[in-house]
């Protein structure tokens, strides 16, 4: 068992070196890792050139909260329930009803002929569908509650609390999902973006000091729709001009039209673009440059080919950005966004496009920032607790065990850089309770060496000679080095399935640290102690 090969001894040496390869960029300034244009140069281009990423207590950035507007979306629902049930009544033969309203959070309908009653309600009840649940399979529950009142010509139709239990939680994972791919268009280095409670979504993004750009970046919808202007309606001078159905009043961004009557009914959505980019217009001033899908190019270029010489209104968040008049058909599926950018608002809209629209409004409910210093301070006070609790531990080894401590203590700075090195080569982010970890695993990994130590000592003493005695104390040890091991990475799994941002980062840290700590513990300790017997050939145990 003391015997090793030379290809194992290489594959050792060999992981050790990977890690140390992993470590090095940590030590060296990014000016001489990377070039003016942000790629790797030199040497750098071959070897690992990726550092530690630190979390926001380390770093320093912005913590928010944001809440997701549930109101709003049971009040969109309502609105698209209504223009259902006034589609589904009007399909011939049409019952005659007077425009559905939503009155106390229902969508109430009036029958012009009582007698209709039996087919009204049939008919609602045919867009009736279970709810499916997280995994797909419907429930019992049902998405519509539908009732008709006592006088006969009522029919009251609602959102059951079970549909919008689940419309909720489609809403928020979606809300997480977005606000993730718009912050990572950012350029930010592993933000932290996890459910909440029930209606909030936490956002922690290290590096960035300033809350106000992430939230113009999360907080705003971005849903963009392309609508036709109705000139022939007055919107008035305050927006609350009488309308016809079909016809929405909305504010705009135009010099001198505060509003715009608009139809309803959307020409083409964003889900329909595929791309969104910022350039510049004819005049030099930034723009957000926009193409459409094969569906939304057509929608597009019939809607202008039907209505050449109107005005057609791009809407971002229910405001209107742009009216522009149609020329001539646009048939190439692309065209521009003009609305008084800056470079950057044009780069962040058309972020917010790609990523695509939140599903609801976001309202921050907690923000504040954790400034450099204080990070900075917190690392300096996490260097200082690794040296003290590193220092402790070899002055306990090499008191207790001699030779065999200095051992340890090789094999204890060996397991730091590979910890290290896994880190930044596995791009995790270390926090304040990373280096916890880190400081937990120095003591789990002497803890290994304890084991093993004590059970030479037992074997040197039961008569057997140094090289059986290592031989079998190796042996013996392993089980219960490998059981108490598994056991605590089966608790770092589970803190990292279910944690989230530092619990995270603790358990990232404890999992690799328990892998280099059994490695180094029992593979690298043992290839030293070999190569000492081999050289040093000792007749007695020197501990």
């Amino acid at each position: 068992m003391l015997y090793f090969a030379r290809w194992k001894i290489a594959l050792i040496l060999g992981a050790i070196l990977i890690g140390v390869l992993f470590l090095l960029p940590n030590f060296v300034p990014e000016s001489t890792r990377y070039g003016p244009d942000g790629r790797p140069q030199g040497v750098w281009t071959v070897l690992p050139s990726d550092t530690l990423n630190l979390g926001l207590d380390l770093r320093g950035g912005s913590h928010l909260v944001f809440q997701v507007d549930m109101d709003e979306v049971r009040s969109e629902r309502l609105v698209r329930l209504s223009d259902d049930v006034r589609t589904v009544l009007r399909n011939q033969p049409a019952i005659l009803t007077a425009a559905p309203a939503v009155v106390e959070g229902r969508v109430v309908v009036r029958l012009s002929r009582p007698d209709d009653m039996e087919a009204a309600l049939r008919r609602l009840r045919a867009i009736n569908e279970p709810v499916s649940n997280s995994f797909g399979q419907a429930s019992m529950d049902q998405t519509l509650s539908i009732d008709a009142d006592p006088d006969g010509r009522t029919i009251r139709v609602g959102i059951t609390e079970a549909a919008f239990s689940e419309i909720q939680r489609r809403t928020v994972t979606q809300s997480v999902e977005v606000i993730r791919r718009r912050i990572d268009g950012t350029g930010t280095t592993e933000p932290t973006i996890v459910r909440q409670g029930d209606d909030r979504v936490l956002v922690q993004v290290p590096g960035e000091s300033d809350p106000q750009r992430i939230i113009d970046v999360v907080g705003t919808t971005a849903r963009m729709t392309f609508h036709m202007v109705e000139a022939n309606v007055d919107p008035g001078p305050d927006g609350q001009g009488r309308t016809p159905p079909g016809v929405i009043i909305l504010p705009t961004e135009e010099a001198g039209e505060p509003f715009l009557a608009v139809q309803r009914r959307a020409l083409v959505t964003g889900e329909q673009l595929v791309r969104a980019s910022q350039g510049f217009n004819e005049s030099g001033q930034p723009s957000v440059n926009f193409t459409f899908n094969t569906s939304g190019a057509r929608a597009f270029g019939d809607a202008t080919a039907a209505n050449v010489g109107r005005r057609f209104a791009i809407v971002l968040d229910d405001v209107i950005i742009s009216a522009p008049r149609i020329r001539s058909p646009i048939m190439g599926g692309s065209g521009m966004i003009d609305g008084g950018f800056t470079v950057q608002s044009a780069n962040d809209l058309a972020n917010m496009l790609n990523a695509g629209a939140l599903p609801a409004r976001l309202t921050p409910v907690e923000q504040r920032s954790v400034s450099a210093g204080l990070g900075q301070d917190s690392i300096e006070r996490g260097q200082t607790a690794i040296i003290i609790g590193f220092s402790l531990v070899i002055v306990f080894m090499l008191l207790a065990y001699g030779f065999f401590g200095i051992a340890s203590t090789l094999a204890l700075i060996v397991n730091i850089c590979l910890l290290m090195g896994g880190l930044s080569g596995l791009q995790a982010t270390l926090t304040l309770p990373g280096i916890a970890g880190i400081v937990l695993t120095i003591g789990m990994a002497v803890d290994a060496n304890v084991l093993i130590f004590e059970r030479i000592r037992e074997e040197y003493r039961s008569g057997r000679t140094v090289t059986n005695a290592i031989e079998n104390g190796y042996q013996h040890a392993l089980s219960a080095i490998l059981d108490a091991n598994v056991t605590t990475f089966i608790a770092a799994a589970v803190l990292y399935m279910m944690g989230a941002g530092p619990v995270r980062g603790f358990a990232v840290t404890l999992g690799i640290g328990i892998v280099t700590s059994v490695f180094t513990a029992f593979v690298f300790s043992r290839l030293l102690l070999a190569g000492w017997l081999r050289f040093a050939k000792p007749k007695a145990l020197p501990m």
